[in-house]
């Protein structure tokens, strides 16, 4: 992407909403707090809510959704199931794209700008290449549908978890969408998730985010220490006390290093900058907006740097 593009590279930014109905009852209040923070986007976690069964959407609870979300002064991305995996077995593929084509349908239908999945990932002995194979012509599919609800569907880099033997690094998930070639396929680079697989995979952090931001179209910032979850505990809280795993800490609380971050990625155009915050942590939201806008601000500067 020519750095002179007349599009320009941050959108905007924007945070994670947290369900606590299944029946997303309680979104007016969520909203309402959006709109006094000023953001640009709100993300909606519809993979937490009651839309879709079997693969298909329930019209009239997308028609609450839809009358919930309209005439708010901020625009909205959406994240998808954390279920799909458009690397599981063939048998089941199916049910994983039947559920991406429905939360495209919903994202869609609230004028989402993009439309968050994860990465796939190999649990089973599957063959790993045919199971990015299955993920790139999947993607190529949704892509076209994606194209057509004006949406952009941004996959995202995640860790190792549970037992996964496989999941791509950023710079693996960069060559799979680089094969995709897809307008409206592009990456969700999360920042966090990728400190977490590099040290799982003894890989250099900031080269493999270098590697996926020009695809990106969308970041999820929150903080860590990059530490894989190792030691048991209970709380959320124990955790946090250990520095494992995937804490969703507030900027500024973790390990990452941020200028670094901002010096070493070039993102695509139009791209959104939202924060994926803990609920545990959710008393600090409002002093984590102008912290974000400032992260946001280091990105568009080292993108128009020479």
């Amino acid at each position: 992407m020519d750095a002179r593009t007349p599009a320009p590279l941050i959108r905007g930014i924007g945070y994670s909403i947290r369900a606590t109905s299944p029946d997303f009852d309680d979104l007016a209040g969520k909203l309402d707090e959006a709109e006094r923070l000023g953001v640009d986007f709100v993300e909606l976690p519809i993979f937490a809510w009651t839309l879709v069964m079997d693969g298909r959407v329930l019209a009239d609870r997308l028609e609450r959704l839809v009358a919930a979300t309209r005439d708010r002064p901020f625009g909205y991305t959406v994240h998808g199931p954390l279920a799909i995996n458009l690397m599981a077995p063939k048998a089941v593929l199916p049910r994983h794209e039947a559920a991406l084509d429905a939360a495209i349908t919903v994202a869609g239908a609230v004028g989402a700008a993009n439309l968050v999945i994860h990465a796939g990932c190999v649990r089973g002995e599957d063959d790993i290449a045919v199971a990015y194979s299955r993920q790139r012509d999947v993607l190529s599919r949704a892509g076209d549908k994606a194209a057509a609800a004006d949406l952009t569907l941004c996959v995202e880099n995640i860790f190792r978890f549970e037992p996964m033997r496989e999941t791509p690094l950023p710079s693996r998930l960069a060559g799979e969408l680089d094969a995709v070639d897809h307008a409206h396929v592009r990456a969700t680079l999360d920042v966090s998730h990728a400190f977490l697989r590099c040290t799982d995979a003894r890989a250099d952090f900031m080269s493999e985010i270098a590697a996926l931001a020009p695809y990106a179209r969308h970041v999820h910032v929150h903080d860590s220490f990059g530490r894989p979850q190792e030691s048991w505990a209970i709380d959320d809280a124990e955790r946090a006390a250990l520095g494992e795993g995937d804490l969703h800490l507030p900027l500024g609380w973790g390990g990452i290093d941020w200028d670094g971050v901002a010096q070493r990625c070039r993102f695509d155009a139009g791209t959104v900058v939202n924060l994926e915050l803990h609920r545990r942590y959710w008393s600090e939201l409002s002093a984590q907006i102008p912290v974000l806008r400032a992260l946001a601000e280091k990105f568009a500067a080292a993108y128009a740097a020479p």
